[in-house]
């Protein structure tokens, strides 16, 4: 219901204006009158009109000055204006001043009706354009910032891409700041409690725990970013920028309104400081065996800063050299080395050991196309490296591990190959918005470039480059229809260099252009597949 002002100094006309339409009808109601302008500026100030039906040769204060001072008061309001033939001059100063309509007196009912009548309809629109727009800066805050949770996670996992692109990628979400000065990754999670004879499940707390979590985080402004790991659905991951005394700043209030808002006493594990986007898997590794350190008795796990002597990546990329030759015995020799080294300095360190080898054979393995399964990913058991207490047990199960991983890349057969690829379809369904070349993709999974090109054609039965075009504008159909983002929005998300190179491939897919794909009834949007 829109509110209506009637502005004119004579009564008469003012009530004829009121009796000649059904103002419920259209959904208006008059919400006031005024005899001159002056009078109605007043009120206008005590109750605001979205449509003001005016005179123009008024006392006190004339109709031009009126319109003028509506403006400076809600430039949105609706002005229509209502004179005699010989004020016609006053219609040049009505259109200078935006009026929507410019009706004669004596005004006739369907005249006044159907001026009413587009008001309101455009009144209308610019209600839905605005709810539109507010929907969608919530739709691509929503995109952007999953967008932006997955490429942390990437990188706290320890992506395989080149240096240059993970700093671009960076850049898109505006964090390339934090490939420079320390960071320090937090895990967090909720031990089950009980009070009286309830049991309260933590798992139950999980989302507003998360959100928890990040209200904290966002009160730090750009000091902590929060994400997620499937694989540890209990618990949430902090990065936290700066010296370690904002870590346990951030830890210390995430602790107390975890008890005072939740009831749960948290398990919280940080890891030690590191570096640079390339060495962030090694600070996540950390904070995950910190937590599992601490986890079962509800403390804050810190482990001494000269404890940070972990595996470094030069040993790491020896590692893989060595197993990318089968050299299975010099593997064990190096393995048993660090070992012996770590038991040394401390228990601790051999754990920290045991688990950074563990993730060294697990990357290998990624890369070369032959990932874990669930029963050895360390991601999902890190306690496997707190089960083996001396560097006999650890060295003979990093060498059984490392065994299977050099068996089924021996193979290389039918196995081997599907392995291959749909580990290289996944990186693409979870890349697609990025850049992706099939010589680095190939690379990545230890193939040679134009036998790789023909084995994915071979098992997905498409291009490299037509699967990726597929997966983009699958994504593409998915955002026209349930988002009212705009092309460079849509083509920047998926992929795409520009908003014309979009369309075009867009219009050649689905044989629609994408803004009349998005004008389709909904039920023929049901399938995202392009044309064939």
């Amino acid at each position: 219901m829109y509110n209506v002002m009637i502005v004119d100094d004579e009564q008469e006309i003012r009530q004829g204006i009121r009796l000649k339409v059904d103002w419920e009808a259209l959904g208006l109601r008059i919400a006031g009158e005024a005899s001159n302008g002056k009078e109605a500026l007043e009120l206008l100030e005590q109750e605001p009109c979205d449509i003001v039906i005016t005179d123009m040769n008024m006392p006190v204060m004339d109709g031009l000055s009126f319109l003028e001072a509506c403006r400076r008061l809600d430039p949105g309001i609706c002005l229509i204006v209502v004179t005699g033939y010989e004020d016609f001059q006053y219609a040049h100063a009505a259109v200078r001043h935006q009026a929507r309509h410019y009706l004669l007196k004596p005004v006739a009912r369907d005249e006044l009706t159907d001026a009413l009548v587009k008001v309101k309809t455009e009144l209308d629109k610019e209600v839905e354009d605005a709810r539109r727009a507010k929907d969608m800066e919530w739709q691509l805050s929503r995109y952007y910032k999953e967008l932006r949770d997955g490429f942390l996670l990437q990188l706290a996992r320890g992506g395989a891409e080149e240096p240059g692109g993970r700093l671009e990628r960076a850049k898109r979400f505006g964090l390339e700041a934090w490939n420079e000065g320390a960071v320090w990754f937090v895990s967090a999670g909720l031990l089950e409690r009980s009070e009286g004879e309830e049991s309260r499940p933590a798992r139950q707390f999980r989302l507003p725990f998360e959100l928890l979590c990040r209200e904290l985080a966002e009160r730090r402004e750009d000091a902590v970013l929060i994400f997620r790991d499937e694989h540890y659905p209990g618990l949430v991951h902090a990065i936290v920028r700066g010296d370690k005394g904002q870590a346990h700043a951030y830890m210390d209030e995430l602790r107390g309104a975890v008890r005072s808002h939740l009831g749960f006493e948290p398990t919280i594990g940080i890891g030690e400081a590191v570096t640079g986007f390339a060495q962030w898997r090694e600070g996540y590794s950390t904070a995950l065996l910190s937590w599992h350190l601490s986890e079962g008795n509800g403390r804050q796990t810190d482990r001494p800063s000269e404890e940070s002597a972990f595996l470094p990546e030069e040993k790491v990329q020896l590692l893989h050299r060595v197993l990318k030759k089968g050299e299975l015995e010099t593997f064990g020799r190096l393995v048993m080395e660090s070992l012996v080294e770590a038991q040394q300095y401390s228990r601790t360190m051999l754990v920290k050991t045991i688990f950074r080898l563990h993730l060294a054979i697990e990357s290998f393995a990624e890369q070369a196309g032959a990932p874990f399964d669930g029963k050895d990913s360390l991601w999902l058991r890190p306690d496997i490296a707190l089960q083996l207490r001396t560097p006999e047990l650890a060295a003979d199960h990093l060498r059984k591990l490392a065994g299977s991983v050099v068996d089924r890349l021996g193979e290389r057969g039918e196995d081997a190959e599907i392995s291959a690829i749909e580990a290289s379809r996944a990186y693409i369904d979870e890349n697609y918005m990025y850049e992706l070349n099939l010589t680095s993709l190939a690379e990545k999974f230890n193939y040679n470039p134009s036998y790789f090109s023909e084995l994915f054609k071979a098992k997905t039965g498409k291009t490299f480059i037509g699967y990726v075009s597929d997966v983009r504008m699958g994504h593409a159909a998915k955002l026209l229809t349930e988002t009212s983002l705009g092309l460079w929005d849509i083509s920047e998300l998926t992929g795409f260099s520009n908003p014309s190179y979009f369309s075009s491939r867009f219009k050649r897919m689905y044989g629609l252009s994408p803004s009349e794909y998005r004008q389709r009834p909904s039920e023929k949007n049901d399938s995202e597949l392009p044309k064939k």
